[in-house]
């Protein structure tokens, strides 16, 4: 019961000081096709996530955009990951956020970690979210977040209203433009601030925050010309998906936590900066799914290698700002660029 990795909060390879991301252990797949081994059916699945973690995050968004609320339910760790990684919350506590409560599913488990154990007692690997459970075999189906977000945007269709059914998340005529975007988003951008963050040399540091901010400069680019007013036009894609669940998280935490501190959101990309307070204010499904409480101190209070007093920085204030709000320094830029 206790195989879990030598440090939950230690990613970094000992040699060269690099993050490296471990690959998913569960990769089944929901299907619509009625003899599957995990069938889309109502109640069947419970869905696991943190609020803190932009890997989850999609998820959470996706159950939305889609209709899913009263198909897949879901519970939310609490923000804390230390050593036994997530836990849940106890009884008692109060912490912001729907559904942050004790496991309704196993009433004595305290970590996410039980429910690896109990599918597998020899299991190695890492106790992440999300986690999709499936309540009727005990079992896990996966823990990928981009496979959990294609399951969720397809194969529930079959029993879903039209006005759900007919979300098209990832639409045939922009499938190969998305998965490009998809691939240096992901490792430049979403898995770039970790690999910055995490960074235990100056070398493998300087060699992840360039990328990270490069890319960022290419979704400005893309955006500044092409957003209208989502990242493939007027509709919402996995790109949009994707993408806002680390730049929501930038400026609250990355920047400083993780330093990734050559520019921020809202005073150095006035594209990106304008296409996220849309998505975060505009379309509920973002804003609803994000606790910033949670981002904040999960991330200062669970790295202790980071942060070893687990203080939480009060700024930036607000935590995002309103539509037709600009920090004055980028106020200046826009004005002076309209002249």
């Amino acid at each position: 019961m206790d195989k879990a990795p030598d440090s939950i909060t230690n990613w970094a390879d000992k040699k060269s000081g690099a993050f490296n991301r471990a690959p998913s252990k569960f990769r089944n797949f929901i299907s619509r096709e009625p003899d599957a081994e995990f069938p889309a059916e109502k109640d069947r699945y419970h869905l696991y996530v943190s609020y803190a973690c932009p890997w989850a995050h999609r998820t959470l968004i996706v159950r939305k955009l889609k209709g899913l609320e009263d198909i897949i339910p879901y519970t939310s760790v609490h923000w804390e990951m230390l050593e036994k990684g997530w836990r849940f919350a106890k009884p008692d506590e109060k912490v912001p956020g729907e559904n942050v409560t004790p496991d309704p599913i196993h009433k004595d488990f305290t970590h996410l970690r039980d429910i690896y154990f109990k599918v597998n007692p020899d299991y190695e690997g890492r106790f992440t979210v999300p986690t999709l459970y499936d309540i009727k075999q005990e079992k896990i189906v996966s823990n990928e977040s981009s496979e959990i977000l294609r399951m969720f945007s397809t194969e529930f269709d079959d029993i879903l209203p039209d006005k759900y059914k007919n979300v098209d998340l990832f639409p045939k005529n922009l499938q190969q433009e998305i998965e490009g975007v998809n691939d240096w988003t992901y490792n430049d951008i979403n898995n770039g601030v970790y690999k910055t963050g995490f960074a235990q040399t100056q070398e493998a540091y300087e060699k992840a925050i360039h990328p990270l901010f490069s890319s960022l400069d290419r979704a400005e680019a893309h955006l500044t010309e092409h957003a209208a007013p989502y990242y493939f036009g007027s509709s919402i894609t996995e790109a949009d998906i994707r993408l806002y669940t680390t730049i929501i998280r930038f400026d609250p935490v990355y920047v400083q936590h993780f330093k990734c501190n050559i520019r921020d959101i809202r005073s150095g990309y006035p594209a990106l900066h304008k296409w996220l307070r849309h998505l975060y204010w505009d379309v509920p499904a973002f804003r609803e799914t994000t606790v910033f409480e949670h981002i904040k101190k999960h991330y200062t209070k669970s790295h202790k290698q980071i942060n070893p007093a687990s203080i939480t920085p009060v700024g930036p204030v607000p935590d995002i700002l309103p539509n037709d709000q600009e920090v004055p320094a980028a106020a200046a830029a826009i004005r002076s660029t309209n002249q």
